[in-house]
């Protein structure tokens, strides 16, 4: 039987979580690239995402605009402790073979702060890519309203969105849309500098459904478990969506709350999706399997 001990002794796995409206598809550069260095990587798809994403019939061509508006969602029903239930799951069967390096991008920062609660001596470290890294204020929702997050282009995103999240329980964004204000905002907020054909493909990799529950959900990392974790905290510096200064707030929340245990820090000229494949991040990520 492999104990703990032995375990600690084999390299790392880094588990990475992806963020809203999206799946392990978005990480699949950086975790290409980080296996071809011989390291242990694996993507999380969410329930609901990824091999279980759903896509409204209402969504394919020719799409249905108002019936997409009123198409019942599966990801109504899913909340944040389905989330963190799968991500343990994940990290308990990685953890068996050596150390986990959590990682979590954008919303999935929330996960990543729920998983630190829940089972903190099985994380080697958490990471945070631009990421909602909760800690004073209750949830996702409460930080958008304060003033660090003043110049966030979400609004420009979510001119894609098609149903009202608190009737459908779920926030369905029509990414296929020909709408050039829905592509312009998608790119100014979440793409940065890329190409149009660069944005299209990642409109294609988006999913429409997410549940609207997350961003309400409690997300704040506890002092006494997920304060524990050594945690990295990497900074998107072009990111509009999530911006700098709320980056900024986060690592300072944190820090407050664990003055002995400081945030990694890092930081990346990159918008809010990367790509995630950036040789710059694929260092950082490469130099965290080596401390």
């Amino acid at each position: 039987m492999t104990t703990t001990h032995d375990a600690d002794r084999r390299p790392p796995t880094l588990v990475l979580v992806h963020g809203t409206n999206s799946s392990s598809v978005l990480a699949s550069g950086l975790i290409g690239e980080l296996t071809l260095r011989g390291h242990r990587c694996v993507g999380v798809d969410l329930p609901g995402h990824g091999r279980q994403g759903f896509y409204p019939r209402s969504y394919q061509a020719p799409q249905d605009i108002e019936v997409l508006a009123t198409e019942p969602s599966p990801l109504s029903k899913i909340t944040i402790d389905d989330y963190v239930e799968h991500v343990v799951d994940v990290v308990r069967r990685a953890r068996r073979h050596g150390p986990v390096i959590l990682a979590g991008m954008s919303q999935g920062g929330v996960t990543v702060s729920r998983v630190g609660n829940a089972v903190p001596d099985l994380l080697e470290r958490v990471v945070y890519v631009a990421a909602y890294c909760c800690v004073d204020l209750p949830n996702l929702t409460a930080y958008l309203e304060t003033p660090e997050n003043g110049d966030s282009l979400l609004p420009r995103v979510t001119a894609a969105m098609v149903a009202d999240p608190a009737v459908l329980g779920a926030s369905r964004l029509n990414w296929r849309s020909a709408d050039p204000v829905v592509f312009q905002g998608v790119k100014e907020a979440l793409a940065g500098d890329f190409t149009d054909e660069e944005v299209g493909r990642l409109l294609n990799m988006l999913e429409p459904d997410e549940s609207a529950s997350i961003p309400l959900a409690e997300a704040r990392g506890e002092a006494h478990t997920w304060g524990r974790i050594p945690r990295t905290y990497v900074r998107l510096t072009q990111d509009r969506l999530i911006p700098p200064a709320l980056q900024d707030r986060f690592i300072e929340e944190a820090d407050r709350l664990t003055p002995d245990n400081p945030t990694d820090v890092r930081s990346v000229a990159a918008p809010h999706v990367g790509p995630f494949d950036r040789p710059e991040l694929v260092e950082i990520f490469a130099g965290l399997f080596r401390r």
